[in-house]
């Protein structure tokens, strides 16, 4: 904690317009070669392969496969938003390593935890809710926010 009492946030990392550019070009195609990205940001690819090792060991990026989904049949996927009692941080890091949850935050306003769940369908998600996620100490109540088509889904909005 501060003096002010609020929690303290991690120092966001000065990145300088070529690490910029370097994860602007992975978030486009994270499959681009070293070379391919050093022609476009200017270095050699020894050099983009140092300064991807040294953002992605830093926790500034990681360069993962997404997944549809759908297409690999978790049919169902919900926000699930949750009001608790107690220590907000302590509910979200225990619903935090439940497997089905890809997604927990905390958050300000009706909900104190928000978390994302990925299903296989219907009778999976009921069965998360009342067995894994309403028993946790401290979840007083759930609201689900069951998806009916996901629109948009895009990581690449840059370094800004």
């Amino acid at each position: 904690m501060t003096n002010n009492g609020r929690s303290s946030q991690p120092r966001p990392v000065q990145l300088d317009d070529v690490s910029k550019a370097i994860i602007e070009q992975l978030q486009a195609d994270g499959r681009r070669s070293y070379a391919d990205v050093g022609k476009a940001v200017g270095l050699s690819e020894a050099a983009v392969r140092q300064r991807v090792q040294r953002l992605t060991e830093s926790g500034v990026m990681q360069i993962v496969a997404v997944t549809d989904p759908m297409q690999l049949g978790f049919t169902t996927q919900a926000m699930i938003g949750i009001r608790t009692t107690g220590d907000t941080r302590v509910v979200a890091a225990r619903l935090a390593e439940i497997p089905e949850i890809d997604y927990v935050v905390l958050t300000a306003g009706s909900f104190d935890v928000m978390a994302e769940v990925v299903c296989e369908n219907d009778d999976e998600l009921l069965d998360l809710l009342n067995t894994r996620i309403r028993v946790v100490e401290g979840v007083q109540s759930t609201e689900t926010f069951v998806y009916l088509k996901l629109q948009k889904q895009f990581y690449n909005w840059g370094t800004r």
